[in-house]
């Protein structure tokens, strides 16, 4: 089987390269015949990279331990499962899901535009099949998946996936981080095509609207995974801690987001079609930069690939060629991409929109510059310069809170010029609610909480004021104009105008989750030694340290702590924090455990055991942690509500 993937990536070379060729021959010579064959090209690419996953997912399931990627990420011990999940766990089997991943997305925008867009389709083809042929070209000659070990070095097991991965979370997190990071080569294909044809209008980003806001919900959704992942198994208490493996997904996210609100001015307005062009080259140029940042090793991090000697070099000319090439188009183009229309006044939606497109950049710059002083100094200087959370804290918490602020106040401003009258009557309600809840907060814990909490919080209110204040008008005016009932009403409100009533709940999730970051302000910990027996206090709660037993497991040894959780005298659980020690791979971990309600997390982890029997446990209190969480969901519900096919008008055709 391992042959039939081996051979199936060498035919996927041969195809990609003859549909680029039929697909620049089409393109020049306007022949749709050939454009048909670019199209299937990208198609019998997927099928090709179908079968080498199937080939490796079946060399996984069944231990083919003669090759070199299955002993090296895979084990007989480990669930079926996580043998499979080995797939994305190292080097060229994730290079192998980035290429599969790119051209499902591709082989699916091919079909979709397969009676449209007939004069871009054959550049589409091209950057779709080009992008696929670097990954091919890693995987078929620099690191290939279904090589094969020198009969004398096969052993009879492997070495395993490294056990930290080893989590429900981690067979989820790397697969939707891929899809968003190869959704975005959609609309840059797109965008690719319109400059080099010139078909510089609405229909690009029209056609690649819905593939954009997959990508990105994708995208976001994998890292509050990642996050989540960080919060369950790494055992320091926290869920973001800007390393730079998690600033290479943020950072494209980041340039998506500014380029979903700013297209939007394009579409109505007419306006900053060089800005939506230049966000997204942004966009998948951060996502091919993020792909090198993990696997060149010039960064360290928990989270990032081997360093390779030869990956840098290569990867890093693939990705300045590519930004180069569409750069250099945009400025070729740049007369026909210029606007007719202009701001016509600095109190519009369009204008409130640019500058949230602005604070996205900075943000975008601040984490790009933070992540990458440790090599721009050591080149400079020699020595490896590092910032810690707090420097990114500092600098991006007024940032955040400008945003949050856009985020109640632009789709509330109507466009051109907003009149006194209609601010008046949008916001002075939810301003008032705003400057009240940060009045009581200030009040109540003065001189417990810095300006960002109480910020946040204020504003936080002013944007829920805001959003529910506009269902409420919405749905009352059905209500009273076509006689509906309040749920009907709010059905109609999302099946007739998905965009706009989807997007506050997007933003109503978004507005959660900061009140659920927020909350660490009051995070409590506690380093405690204790014997058995032993109490301590943390605020309300106490913590009966009762015994440690150790673990009997034949990969890993350490023990398990038994740590009763009480509420004053009420009990409420027996805790079991554990400290691992994996014995192949000589790797200490500690497992926490956690005590959830809606309020808050009791989060326990065992440092140590002691030969006396007494153990050191670390005590944390994260109040609103869990709010990040349902945030994230309600953020996904409301993207999905965005996303939800829309039945075509009688007589007329479907919204793009």
């Amino acid at each position: 089987m391992s042959e039939i993937g081996l051979y199936s990536l060498r035919f996927a070379l041969v195809v990609c390269g003859l549909g680029i060729a039929a697909g620049t021959y089409a393109g020049l010579q306007r022949r749709p015949e050939w454009t048909r064959v670019a199209e299937r090209s990208v198609h019998v690419v997927f099928g090709f990279l179908s079968l080498a996953m199937f080939a490796l997912f079946y060399a996984l399931a069944v231990n083919d331990f003669s090759l070199a990627y299955v002993a090296h990420h895979s084990a007989r011990s480990m669930a079926l499962s996580y043998r499979l999940g080995a797939l994305w766990g190292g080097q060229a089997g994730s290079l192998l899901l980035w290429a599969w991943l790119l051209t499902a997305y591709g082989s699916a925008a091919v079909w979709a535009s397969r009676n449209s867009n007939r004069n871009l389709m054959p550049w589409v083809a091209v950057c779709l099949l080009a992008n696929t042929g670097f990954f091919l070209v890693l995987v078929n000659f620099a690191n290939v998946p279904f090589e094969r070990l020198p009969f004398s070095e096969v052993v009879s097991d492997g070495n395993g996936l490294n056990p930290l991965l080893q989590h429900p979370v981690m067979l989820i997190h790397p697969v939707m981080l891929y899809m968003g990071f190869t959704g975005f080569a959609v609309p840059f294909s797109f965008a690719v095509a319109a400059l080099i044809t010139g078909e510089l209008g609405t229909t690009w980003f029209r056609t690649t609207r819905r593939w954009s806001l997959i990508a990105w919900l994708a995208l976001g959704a994998g890292i509050v995974l990642g996050g989540h992942w960080a919060y369950e198994v790494l055992g320091w208490g926290g869920y973001w801690a800007w390393d730079p493996v998690e600033n290479a997904s943020l950072m494209p996210w980041l340039a998506a987001t500014a380029y979903l609100h700013s297209v939007m001015i394009q579409e109505k307005r007419g306006m900053l079609k060089t800005w939506n062009v230049v966000l997204v080259g942004l966009t998948y140029a951060m996502c091919l930069f993020g792909t090198f940042l993990t696997r060149s090793g010039i960064v360290q991090s928990v989270h990032a690939f081997t360093d390779s000697g030869w990956f840098k070099p290569i990867f890093l000319t693939y990705v300045i060629v590519m930004v180069v090439g569409f750069y250099a188009a945009v400025i070729y183009r740049r007369k026909e991409l210029g606007s007719r229309n202009k701001l016509a006044s600095v109190v519009s939606r369009e204008a409130s929109f640019v500058l949230n497109n602005w604070v996205f950049m900075v943000l975008l710059a601040v984490v790009f510059g933070f992540t990458m002083l440790p090599v721009f100094s050591e080149s400079i200087s020699g020595q490896r310069l590092t910032l810690g959370p707090k420097f990114y804290n500092v600098v991006t918490g007024p940032l955040a809170l400008l945003l949050l602020l856009l985020t109640g106040v632009a789709p509330l401003i109507a466009w051109r010029r907003a009149s006194t009258a209609s601010l008046r009557r949008h916001f002075t309600k939810p301003a008032v609610l705003g400057v009240a809840t940060s009045a009581v907060l200030a009040v109540v814990f003065w001189n417990q909480i810095g300006y960002w909490s109480i910020g946040c919080w204020g504003l936080s209110a002013f944007v829920v004021a805001t959003i529910f204040q506009e269902y409420w008008q919405a749905v009352s005016a059905r209500m009273r104009g076509k006689n509906e009932s309040a749920v009907a009403a709010l059905a109609a409100l999302l099946s007739k105008n998905q965009r706009r009533y989807g997007g506050y709940i997007v933003h109503l999730g978004a507005v959660i989750m900061l009140l659920g970051i927020s909350g660490a302000v009051f995070n409590v910990e506690k380093l405690e030694n204790m014997s058995p027996g032993d109490s301590t206090q943390l605020d309300e709660y106490r913590l009966q340290y009762l015994t440690a037993v150790p673990i009997e497991s034949q990969h890993y040894g350490g023990a398990t702590a038994r740590i009763a959780l009480f509420n004053e005298d009420q009990p409420l659980a027996v805790m079991a924090p554990e400290k691992r020690v994996y014995w192949l791979e000589q790797q200490p971990s500690s497992i926490p455990s956690i005590y959830s309600t809606w309020l808050e997390d009791v989060y326990v982890i065992l440092t140590a055991v002691e030969s006396d029997g007494s153990a050191t446990i670390k005590i944390y209190r994260n109040p609103l942690v869990n709010w990040i969480w349902i945030g994230s969901i309600i953020f996904a519900v409301g993207g999905v509500a965005i996303l939800w096919p829309q039945p075509a008008p009688a007589g007329g055709q479907r919204a793009a």
